[in-house]
């Protein structure tokens, strides 16, 4: 894939590395570099639109955890994946919420899922699990046969209870 955009991406950025994989730009950027690399991607390139944010669990590397944001140019039509490395000690990357207020809900989910903490979110509270869950189920030192604590069933007000 060679569209203007991504030939112009790859010549304005200074990142670790860079390749187009299945299509995609993809860069793997300093932790660092993450606001002001995403804020020049916003406002001078186009991508207005925040996909998601995950991560990959290499639990045998010194940076365990590759956080990996999605980006979409609704002015291009192309896609951007965004790939930054951290600790498994201090798992800890800044939160995109000044850039794109979607950024809040997605970050909770990967910090549910990963424990992947993000410096600036206000609002950590689990959103896929419940309060109460210990561990962070997508880490591959996850136990898959561990018992979570019980939750009281609380029915809603007003509700019949038979």
């Amino acid at each position: 894939m060679s569209l203007p955009v991504l030939d112009q991406l790859q010549q304005h950025f200074a990142v670790a590395s860079r390749g187009i994989q299945h299509g995609v730009l993809v860069f793997e950027l300093d932790p660092d570099a993450l606001v002001s690399t995403v804020q020049q991607l916003r406002d001078a390139f186009g991508f207005d639109l925040f996909l998601d944010v995950t991560a990959v669990d290499w639990p045998d590397a010194a940076l365990r955890f590759e956080v990996v944001y999605h980006l979409y140019s609704t002015i291009h039509k192309v896609r951007v994946r965004l790939k930054l490395r951290v600790s498994g000690k201090a798992p800890v990357v800044d939160t995109l919420i000044s850039l794109y207020g979607s950024a809040h809900y997605m970050e909770r989910e990967c910090h549910d899922m990963y424990g992947i903490r993000f410096r600036g979110n206000p609002d950590l509270r689990p959103i896929l699990l419940y309060e109460g869950f210990v561990g962070h189920p997508l880490r591959k030192d996850y136990p898959k046969q561990q018992e979570q604590p019980l939750v009281p069933y609380l029915p809603p007000q007003g509700a019949l209870v038979r």
